[in-house]
């Protein structure tokens, strides 16, 4: 019996000399070498009790040794979480009890603050730094090079991913060896990467995008990642001129088009550029055009799903779309009430079915039921458009779940802290326009009666219960939050009235 993921992306490689990680400081490491690392690492996997099926969560600094946590967890049958390092203790909690992890691997810096959550939650606590020091790391290093691999099959599940709703806490969407693997093998043949190719790798490996989507399309192509820790406008300049392709967010190209070192000379030998995870402004894809003669390739996925679109490799990129469904994703455009298909050009939600759909949420069978049909159509909460040619144009969100950066924002989670803070009466949190982010979050905050908010006060106290990336980059004072007959708030009242908060700035 074999082990799929690990034979298509992993195994394929044992003894290969060529490179695949190129660092920061100019080393290479092999791909031959990496696996020797993953080796040990699943080794020590089995030394702190993990067995096949177990979760192993992981909230590390990207480094080659986290990349190897995800060879290593695929090699010995484990299930990968891989969880965002600016998350907080509070919120790391849940996500371990949720999960019921077997380990979780820290950076030294926070296992002090979690060695109690840890062991209130039944994980073991280990710890890996960037420079893939640690308690894991000890034990890993008296391990042997070599490692049998455990079978498994393609429908066993690899990989828990966290995804926010607007209507809950996160759920863990629980993802098979066949989903990343149809996925990634598409993606390499659509988007043309053969093992020539090296990708300038500037995303987090704790998501889709820079895991599932950059990491696992450079394994099945062969080829090799300047891997950085993450988007340095002065590095990715620098080592741009030995990349063929770049994967990123809309933020990476509007800071490269903000320098004037980013020449049409600099970028002129680069073969693909593509960007996700949040929506790409046509004035961005205009503008790279004219600065480069690169027109970036969009497309569309989520958790969920992995991909479902891009615009072609060969063929009109289309600025404002996401491109058309991918070879083996059914793709259709439904009335949100009736789940009936609609026509080109109809706006409706975005329902997809394919090899790539999960497969469901962990511990949360209603809520699968909810939005994963029993014909495998998933209902992905997206508003769009598909024209007769089977381009896609996402028009909105059903929900009110907030992009920023590429990262998901429960409104909910956050008005419940605001609310909390001294002299607020509520508060409505919504997702705005940003020329970097794509959307941005804003807290609209009514006072209580009487008190006076101190703004700047209240952001300084978010940073101890919201990771960065949640905390609104604005908040609003408002007498009254604007409400319909019912007493709902309307948030679209609210996006509209604020859509320019971030236009000037």
């Amino acid at each position: 019996m074999t082990n799929p993921l690990y034979d298509r992306f992993f195994g394929i490689h044992d003894g290969a000399q060529t490179p695949f990680l190129i660092l920061p400081d100019g080393g290479e490491i092999t791909h031959d070498a990496f696996l020797r690392m993953a080796a040990r690492f699943a080794h020590g996997l089995r030394a702190c009790g993990v067995a096949p099926g177990d979760r192993v969560a992981v909230q590390v600094a990207k480094s080659p040794e986290a990349l190897a946590l995800y060879a290593a967890c695929a090699q010995s049958g484990a299930i990968f979480l891989p969880l965002n390092t600016a998350y907080t203790v509070a919120e790391l909690a849940y996500f371990v009890e949720n999960s019921e992890a077997r380990l979780l691997l820290v950076d030294p810096d926070r296992a002090e603050d979690c060695r109690q959550m840890a062991r209130a939650a039944g994980a073991r606590l280990e710890t890996l730094d960037a420079r893939g020091a640690g308690s894991f790391a000890r034990i890993a290093a008296e391990q042997p090079e070599r490692f049998e691999t455990v079978p498994r099959k393609g429908s066993d599940l690899a990989a828990f991913l966290y995804t926010s709703g607007t209507t809950g806490r996160s759920k863990g969407a629980m993802l098979s060896q066949d989903n990343l693997i149809s996925n990634a093998l598409v993606l390499r043949d659509l988007w043309r990467f053969t093992d020539r190719d090296v990708l300038l790798h500037a995303l987090p490996v704790f998501h889709t995008h820079g895991l599932f989507v950059a990491t696992n399309v450079m394994l099945a192509a062969g080829g090799a990642m300047i891997f950085l820790p993450g988007f340095d406008l002065d590095r990715v300049i620098e080592m741009l001129p030995r990349a063929t392709s770049m994967m990123g967010v809309p933020t990476f190209y509007t800071r490269l088009l903000d320098d004037p070192r980013f020449t049409r000379d600099l970028a002129g030998h680069m073969r693909l550029f593509i960007s996700g995870s949040a929506p790409l402004l046509a004035e961005t894809h205009r503008a790279f055009e004219d600065r480069t003669g690169h027109r970036i390739l969009e497309r569309y996925g989520m958790t969920e799903t992995n991909m479902t679109t891009s615009n072609p490799y060969d063929g009109a990129r289309i600025a404002g779309t996401v491109g058309q469904p991918l070879p083996g994703v059914e793709l259709k455009i439904t009335d949100p009430e009736t789940g009936a298909p609609l026509t080109a050009g109809e706006t409706g939600m975005i329902e997809v079915r394919g090899p790539n759909v999960f497969q469901g949420y962990w511990k949360m069978p209603e809520k699968t039921a909810e939005e994963l049909r029993e014909d495998g159509f998933f209902i992905t909460g997206d508003l769009g458009q598909q024209d007769a040619e089977g381009y896609v144009t996402i028009v909105g969100r059903a929900k009110d779940l907030i992009i920023t950066g590429g990262y998901n924002v429960y409104p909910k989670e956050v008005e419940l802290v605001l609310d909390e803070q001294p002299g607020v009466l509520e508060s409505a949190v919504i997702g705005v326009p940003h020329p970097d982010f794509g959307e941005a979050v804003l807290g609209v905050l009514v006072a209580r009666p009487g008190a006076a908010l101190d703004t700047e006060a209240i952001a300084a106290a978010l940073g101890d219960s919201l990771a960065g990336f949640k905390q609104p980059k604005a908040l609003v004072l408002v007498d009254a939050l604007p409400r319909n007959t019912m007493g709902k708030v309307q948030k679209a009242a609210l996006r509209e009235t604020y859509a320019d908060t971030f236009e000037s700035r």
